[in-house]
């Protein structure tokens, strides 16, 4: 067994009151942190329910795509260039777009989307 102090009182985990004072504060631990997660959950619903979207917004929207699969179908087209001027990265923007500019199914998926 071990002993645990803290804010100078010692807990020894060997007697019987040493373990229930343990088992009881590692109740109230487990107690506050399913609490927090609840309030999260519902903080999360909530916004959900007011319309807002949590995550990172995405860089390619469908309007750029399309101009990134009309400047890639162009052979003369650099895909470095083409991604520096949507702001986006090569990897990026290969993983919308193919070499001849046709959709990949990342940029199909974004296609037939709303947004």
């Amino acid at each position: 067994m071990w002993n645990c102090w803290g804010l100078g009182a010692e807990i020894d985990t060997n007697t019987a009151n040493g373990r229930l004072f343990f088992a009881v504060f590692a109740a109230l631990a487990e107690y506050e942190r399913e609490l927090i997660s609840e309030r999260t959950r519902a903080g999360l619903q909530a916004a959900r329910a007011r319309g807002r979207k949590g995550g990172r917004p995405r860089k390619m929207d469908t309007t750029r795509l399309q101009m990134a699969m009309t400047a890639m179908s162009d052979p003369n087209a650099s895909p470095k260039d083409v991604a520096q001027k949507f702001g986006i990265t090569t990897t990026t923007l290969y993983m919308y777009v193919n070499g001849d500019g046709s959709p990949k199914e990342a940029g199909k998926k974004l296609l037939s989307s709303k947004t």
